[in-house]
């Protein structure tokens, strides 16, 4: 394993939660939970506004045709950016456990959204939740269920394989991909002792870097459970992505994850870039 040293290059900061991080159109789009705002920064550090999500955004795709998708945690919906502004794609409420959070969507326009199961920041007591396959036109179903707060996802580079992180599992939980987006064989990837994977992102040879915030690092994990990297940081670890204009820069998204109203008064989310060898899947 490798401990990765390299000094990280400040992108953003007076942050909140930032989740979600993608890079799409030659920028990096994220999710500020507390601002409940989508917004994307450009290579040059300028930040900007995409919407205004007052049900707090979280995970970010896009439609084959270029719009923007962004659920919407609290009322657990899929809204859509269309030219005339945010519209409603999916409603999740009679689906989803508790409030949505991440969101992967595929190259066919298919949204897979997990939740919480419980609501965290209120202490309820844990429960399993599910993932809920969101068709392009909008119709919703139940692929997985009995997850330990399914989180971040990616699919592989075939597109047979989609890898969830489960974060109070400790683990990388992967499922076979049929043709029609239904999930089987369920199996875990990768198991963790320490770690609790939170956001989550594939490189072109199908490992996966994880962001764990108890432990405050991102790993860089093979299928099996090898570790191969390994970056330390000073504060909580919440999400990362690969991108740049050669798919080499690893963008890390970090801050504390306490009760939103402190997160926004304490505004300690930033996000932080250093370069890799491995670049992000195409």
């Amino acid at each position: 394993m490798q401990d990765i040293i390299a000094e990280r290059t400040l992108i953003a900061e007076g942050l909140t939660i930032v989740e979600g991080p993608r890079w799409h159109d030659g920028s990096l789009w994220f999710s500020d939970f507390c601002l409940q705002k989508v917004m994307r920064v450009e290579p040059d550090g300028r930040l900007s506004e995409v919407a205004h999500v007052p049900g707090q955004p979280s995970g970010l795709g896009w439609l084959p045709d270029g719009r923007l998708l962004v659920v919407s945690m609290h009322d657990r919906r899929v809204l859509r950016l269309d030219a005339q502004g945010l519209a409603l794609h999916a409603d999740l409420s009679a689906l989803a456990t508790c409030h949505c959070n991440d969101m992967l969507v595929d190259g066919q326009g298919r949204a897979y959204v997990g939740n919480f199961g419980f609501d965290m920041f209120e202490k309820e007591p844990e429960r399993p939740a599910e993932i809920i396959l969101v068709e392009p036109d909008g119709s919703a179903r139940i692929v997985a269920s009995d997850m330990r707060f399914p989180n971040g996802t990616v699919v592989t580079r075939d597109g047979r394989t989609l890898v969830v992180a489960e974060t109070f599992g400790k683990r990388l939980s992967a499922f076979d991909v049929a043709p029609d987006g239904t999930l089987s064989n369920r199996r875990v990837w990768a198991a963790f002792d320490e770690a609790m994977p939170d956001g989550i992102c594939i490189d072109a040879e199908d490992a996966i870097w994880v962001a764990s915030p108890p432990t405050r690092e991102y790993l860089r994990v093979r299928e099996g459970g090898e570790i191969t990297h390994r970056i330390a940081i000073p504060g909580q670890a919440i999400a990362c992505a690969l991108g740049g204009e050669d798919g080499h820069t690893l963008y890390l998204t970090s801050g504390k994850l306490p009760r939103p109203l402190k997160a926004l008064a304490e505004r300690q989310g930033r996000i932080e870039s250093l370069r890799v060898d491995v670049p992000a899947a195409r």
